[in-house]
């Protein structure tokens, strides 16, 4: 599995040993072709006709992006209606454009998130639709397509998908190989209907039985027992060809105050959380998890700023990067929660940002402000170039493993239909449910 080894200081964390498996139009970038080419075709999918590969690699796509392209990269908004020619007037206020495949021609974001309440889920084959809609209107470099289907409480495909059971019913069961294929289920159906990246599974130990806000999502309150269960969750959903998230860095298990509402505090000595709360996150890294989220939780004994982790660079870059060793896309949990917004205006959170190690700024309530925020810190050099570039080179890194940078998959509605809520995959759900404890 894994283990820690002491050290001094803030690095008292230690080096893991790996075995375990809003309103407001703003000023628009240029409206000029973005520059880079799409990834491949997911299995099963139709490959696109329309779009004609040129030499790609991470670096080629890279080199040919102009800044704009780049900081845009950065972002992945919620986008309103149900197709992407859908004209919407929440579009219009908060981005200028009325259908979602302006917003992504104008803006050139590096993804886009799914959600119910903003219209973009109806049923299978309008989906299915939406998904291929928004691939086509960035023909350059496809989009990460990104839902947030956790299975249990936090379900915002049902009940379109196979009612998988949520992380605490799976971790009752005490059989990581369960975690693994309701992954797999999860991940496949996920495919099917064209999104590429699930942000699950939960990797908070739910040590604090009063926690408003991960619960049920979590697999349990043991760090080693939840470990093993995240571990065998990331491998699933890489068996199904999807990347995967594990949330919410550092830990959000030992809190009363919902994140979205408030901004909790967790007084975890370094110690602590090596034992309590790292555990999960370093398991995740040891199968190579794609993406990690920030958290909207203060813990003083790890940073004495007062900061969020999300604008943590002793967090996100001292724990997370140099300490447990990730190099994958470290995405913010949502910008329009409250525990983010408490200190600073949206534009200086999203440079705080990527200045404290985010890759990939998630749901910004002002998404024209923080861009142009971000791109003016570029442009003056507080967020360098270079640093910019190691963004962007983890998030084509990303879409290039999950085959998403020669040409973008093309889901098909047919076969979407076939394998959602499948007769084997609600065999898997019921037999799940039947182990459980």
């Amino acid at each position: 599995m894994f283990r820690f080894i002491r050290t001094t200081g803030l690095a008292a964390l230690a080096t893991v040993v790996a075995g375990c498996a809003g309103a407001g139009a703003g000023t628009a970038p240029p409206a000029k072709p973005a520059v880079g080419q799409a990834g491949g075709t997911a299995a099963g999918a139709t490959p696109s006709v329309s779009a004609t590969p040129r030499p790609s690699g991470v670096e080629a796509v890279l080199a040919r992006m102009s800044v704009e392209d780049k900081v845009g990269q950065l972002f992945m908004p919620v986008l309103y209606g149900p197709a992407a020619d859908t004209v919407s007037g929440e579009n219009q206020a908060r981005f200028g454009v009325g259908t979602p495949a302006k917003v992504v021609a104008k803006y050139r974001p590096g993804g886009v998130i799914l959600f119910p309440w903003a219209g973009n889920v109806k049923d299978v084959r309008q989906l299915v639709a939406l998904t291929n809609g928004l691939q086509e209107a960035s023909p350059e470099i496809p989009l990460l397509l990104g839902a947030d289907q956790e299975n249990g409480v936090v379900s915002r495909l049902a009940p379109l998908v196979t009612d998988i059971p949520g992380a605490s019913v799976i971790g009752s069961t005490g059989d990581p190989s369960l975690a693994r294929k309701a992954a797999k289920v999860t991940g496949t159906e996920l495919r099917a209907l064209g999104i590429n990246l699930d942000f699950a599974p939960v990797a908070d130990v739910n040590i604090n039985p009063r926690n408003p806000v991960i619960g049920p999502r979590a697999y349990g309150s043991d760090p080693k027992k939840t470990a093993l269960m995240v571990a065998a969750a990331v491998q699933g959903f890489h068996d199904a060809g999807i990347a995967s998230t594990a949330k919410h860095f550092p830990g959000h298990g030992d809190t009363n105050v919902d994140s979205h509402s408030g901004l909790p505090v967790i007084q975890h000595s370094l110690s602590q959380w090596s034992r309590l709360d790292a555990p999960p996150f370093a398991a995740a890294i040891g199968r190579n998890i794609d993406a990690i989220m920030s958290a909207h939780v203060v813990m003083p004994k790890l940073d004495p700023s007062g900061d969020p982790a999300t604008l943590s660079k002793p967090i996100l870059t001292g724990l997370l990067r140099e300490k447990l060793g990730f190099d994958g896309v470290v995405s913010t949990d949502a910008l329009d929660m409250a525990g983010v917004r408490k200190k600073y205006g949206d534009g200086q959170v999203a440079v705080r940002a990527i200045l404290a190690g985010v890759d990939l700024l998630l749901m910004p309530p002002d998404y024209p402000k923080a861009y142009q925020a971000v791109l003016a810190a570029v442009k003056s050099g507080k967020i360098s170039a270079e640093r910019l570039d190691q963004s962007v080179r983890r998030l084509l890194k990303l879409k290039a493993a999950r085959g998403l940078l020669d040409r973008a998959p093309v889901a098909d509605p047919d076969r979407a239909e076939r394998v959602l809520r499948s007769a084997e995959h609600r065999k898997v759900a019921q037999f799940i449910t039947g182990r459980a404890r």
